[in-house]
């Protein structure tokens, strides 16, 4: 079974991909967080800054697209299968009202016929391999059926299926048994992605499925990024924790306009990477304060030093 990174906006970029890969391993398939083309035909400088060959060349990447409009999705394949680009992932799980009121992501799931279409058009005109990440529908489970047989005219190279709905966003628990109940029925390999938040559950549920292609994980293995490198041991853990941070500080340090800017993108990881760590509510709290660099850094090695790792690190979606 092949484990990949799921995109998250405004984290997993370049400078995360990077430190996580050199510092643990063990995802055979980066996401990039979502490319929007555009009726200009021309990536923007912040995309294709993370799209860069050159800043991916120790990873496996695969560029997502977030598009319903057939001409521009293939012209963007197209230029992203010229920089080296073997596979390119179909949006359409994005649950954002923003992007649905566009009739884009998982919005675009509500038009089963303008899906077929639009999906006709890119699989004859693109020569790279697409694969597509999806939901089983806008409002009802029961929309699930008549996308599978959208998905089964095309050869798709791997459906990943985050089995929720639209109108869920991240909350309720997942319709397993709509998902599973779709495994045999999918001419493309599958792949799954939904609340698998630890390693326990990752190993439990890659036991009940076998047949699986792919797990694809986000929020669980950015609250414990050693996820999928069990042979570390708590000393040489703790290490690699700490090179993965300092790696990411100094990358957004470099490439973010700004302290205030980067401190701000660190926080926003330690609001999952602090499930890796016990009895972390003070430094935390103190990470969150911090407005200046040195009393980051200071609330950082405080956290570092004297908390003990969890054993068993499971993020825990607020409520």
């Amino acid at each position: 079974m092949y484990h990949y990174f799921a995109p998250m906006e405004g984290i997993t970029g370049y400078v995360f991909r990077n430190a996580h890969s050199a510092c643990f391993g063990g995802v055979d398939k980066y996401f990039s967080p979502f490319l929007s083309p555009n009726a200009h035909h021309k990536f923007s400088h912040r995309e294709f800054e993370d799209i860069r060959p050159d800043h991916n060349r120790s990873l496996t990447l695969v560029p997502q697209l977030l598009t319903n409009r057939a001409e521009d999705f293939i012209w963007a394949a197209e230029d992203l299968y010229a920089m080296g680009y073997e596979e390119i992932n179909l949006n359409l799980g994005c649950p954002s009202m923003t992007v649905v009121a566009k009739g884009k992501g998982s919005g675009f799931l509500a038009q089963p016929q303008a899906l077929d279409a639009f999906l006709d058009q890119v699989f004859a005109s693109t020569r790279a391999k697409i694969s597509v990440k999806t939901r089983l529908g806008k409002s009802q489970t029961d929309e699930f059926p008549c996308l599978m047989e959208i998905f089964n005219r095309y050869p798709i190279h791997e459906l990943i299926i985050h089995p929720r709905l639209q109108t869920d966003y991240y909350k309720n628990a997942p319709h397993l048994s709509r998902f599973e109940a779709a495994l045999s029925s999918l001419r493309a390999p599958v792949g799954y992605n939904g609340d698998l938040f630890s390693a326990q559950k990752l190993r439990d549920f890659a036991r009940a499925h076998p047949g699986l292609n792919s797990v694809m994980l986000g929020r669980g293995l950015l609250a414990a990024p050693g996820m999928l490198s069990p042979h570390l041991d708590e000393r040489r853990l703790r290490a690699a924790l700490r090179a993965f941070h300092d790696q990411i500080l100094e990358g957004y340090l470099e490439t973010v306009s700004g302290e205030h800017n980067a401190l701000c993108k660190m926080k926003e990881l330690w609001l999952y990477m602090i499930f890796a760590f016990e009895d972390a509510a003070k430094p935390a709290k103190r990470i969150k304060k911090a407005a200046r660099l040195s009393d980051y850094q200071g609330a950082v090695n405080e956290l570092f030093e004297n908390k003990p790792l969890s054993p068993a690190p499971e993020f825990c979606p607020p409520r």
